[in-house]
């Protein structure tokens, strides 16, 4: 399928693999590369020596482009910023920031620009600063989320900007892909779907907990805070939201979940750990290889859309 996207990123699938912290590594990456669409390696908190070497893991891996994401409060963005710009790494995501002061580098090193929007004043935002797409990610999405839905934010920004917009949140099968072509999305981003892939390093408790969850198994805590987060419900999260409710300090709060995303993701503690994951966990019923996810996805979506 052949889409702006594609054309952009010379990628055969309009297919990113989200950027999730402790989750998107080199082996996940370089599988969704090899299968067709776009393997992202998350930077998260990580120093420059560690996602470097993730990248030369990914290259060994696979010759396909990928991308790096990176967190741009994180304390290291400035040098893995630098980073990608070095390695002339094809293309980079953004979140939980401005990549202004990042994108003259990046587009004198022809890296593609593609930072996550929640809106369509930032989505405009970074089309005036030089981005070469924005993925348009709604509030089902897991970890850190907007307030608009998918459904609504994705035609919003599509009509409101000149550059490719990739639909996220919700989107885990060919019937959601296609969905997100009709709302003018030239591809979709997907996090939870891979959750579950065989080349995901996650704990197997992790990937159990996703693939038993039900449509009404994830919460969103934060939103007292003003840091909205979606996981899946545990022990954890109940007593988040009874501490939201009794008016807890920011500092208690935010006590409950220091260190638990490595906690499920490594460590396999899901009644404890912060288990980040979408609402569309629901429909995730089965492991796969990334290969297998990708083409059982376009083949569906093709079949949908009569392409």
């Amino acid at each position: 399928m052949k889409t702006a996207l594609t054309e952009l990123l010379g990628i055969r699938y309009p297919i990113l693999q989200g950027g999730m912290a402790w989750v998107a590594e080199h082996s996940l990456a370089s599988a969704v590369s090899n299968a067709g669409g776009l393997g992202i390696i998350a930077a998260a908190n990580a120093p420059y020596d560690y996602v470097k070497e993730e990248i030369r893991r990914t290259r060994e891996l696979t010759d396909r482009p990928f991308g790096v994401n990176i967190m741009l409060l994180s304390p290291y963005a400035e040098e893995i910023a630098r980073l990608v710009t070095e390695e002339k790494v094809p293309v980079v995501t953004t979140g939980a920031g401005s990549p202004g002061p990042y994108m003259r580098q990046w587009k004198e090193a022809g890296v593609k620009v593609i930072p996550v929007v929640a809106s369509v004043a930032l989505a405009k935002m970074m089309q005036r600063g030089g981005a070469d797409a924005v993925i348009a990610e709604g509030c089902e999405s897991g970890g850190h989320i907007g307030e608009t839905t998918t459904m609504a934010l994705v035609p919003q920004v599509v009509d409101a900007v000149g550059i490719p917009v990739i639909a996220a949140g919700g989107i885990g099968d060919g019937r959601g892909f296609a969905a997100a072509v009709m709302l003018g999305a030239s591809g979709v981003q997907m996090g939870t779907r891979f959750l579950v892939a065989d080349e995901c390093v996650v704990h197997q408790n992790y990937k159990d907990r996703v693939l038993r969850a039900k449509d009404i198994d994830t919460v969103v805590t934060g939103r007292s805070t003003g840091h909205p987060v979606r996981t899946l419900r545990n022990r954890t999260t109940r007593t988040y939201l009874e501490y939201e409710k009794a008016g807890k300090s920011f500092e208690e709060l935010e006590a409950l979940t220091i260190g638990g995303l490595r906690k499920a993701v490594q460590d396999g503690d899901v009644d404890y750990g912060s288990v980040m994951s979408g609402q569309i966990a629901g429909l995730v019923k089965k492991r796969q290889s990334c290969r297998e996810m990708i083409e059982e996805i376009m083949q569906e979506a093709e079949t949908l859309l009569k392409v």
